[in-house]
């Protein structure tokens, strides 16, 4: 085994199915979001995500109705907007709340996180989704509340996840060098950007989906074969 004491995980198509994701959660906030807009617009939590949005979109002066236009023209076209993101978690948590689902995990994860928890590495998310919807979906996960298996989460405040400085921001804050952190994910432009910022990386490639022999990363089925 190497000298690894931290883990940074994607979360779609790595620890989790996409078409959970995109089949279910993203239609879930699509359909109650108009409602969750009107019900909570007087919450000072979703005022400020609201007021983000319209300003990402260059709005002056915007209706609610042209906000929530906005936000659903963003799931549709799956925009990495924080704002949304944010957005989209506060409704996904009274899925969750109410047993409307449960968050995929591959079959292996659990106990695979588990593993590396026990033999004292130190385990991150990090993921387009919200911090809060990450919590959620492995606080309300298949396999039980993983949650005590992490350390911390980063989104897309820390920066885009294609571009080399979000990882280097990611070293800096779990404070280790490049060698000692290993990222997993299932999207070859952002193990480049990990690898660019020195971490090791390793690519999922998850079921249909096979390894390329031109894969520029060591490439591995499931978290069972990740090496670490």
């Amino acid at each position: 085994m190497s000298d690894t004491r931290v883990i940074v995980t994607d979360i779609e198509g790595t620890t989790s199915s996409i078409r959970f994701v995109h089949e279910v959660l993203f239609p879930y906030a699509r359909k109650r979001l108009p409602a969750f807009v009107e019900t909570h617009a007087d919450k000072p939590e979703v005022q400020h995500w609201l007021s983000e949005a319209a300003r990402e979109a260059g709005f002056i002066e915007a209706s609610r109705n042209e906000v929530i236009d906005l936000l659903i023209g963003w799931i549709d076209s799956d925009r990495k907007a924080t704002s949304l993101k944010a957005l989209q978690g506060l409704i996904w948590a009274e899925g969750y709340a109410s047993g409307d689902y449960l968050g995929h995990v591959y079959p292996e994860v659990a106990d695979r996180l588990r593993a590396w928890h026990k033999a004292g590495i130190r385990l991150y998310v990090y993921s387009s989704g919200s911090v809060d919807a990450q919590k959620l979906l492995f606080g309300h996960s298949e396999a039980g509340d993983l949650t005590p298996l992490f350390s911390g989460y980063f989104d897309t405040r820390t920066g885009p996840k294609r571009e080399t400085e979000s990882y280097v921001r990611i070293l800096e804050a779990v404070g280790e060098t490049g060698e000692h952190v290993l990222f997993l994910s299932d999207v070859t432009a952002e193990l480049d950007a990990a690898r660019a910022a020195g971490m090791r990386t390793t690519q999922l490639c998850r079921p249909p989906e096979t390894c390329s022999a031109s894969a520029t990363h060591p490439c591995v089925a499931d978290f069972d074969a990740v090496e670490v």
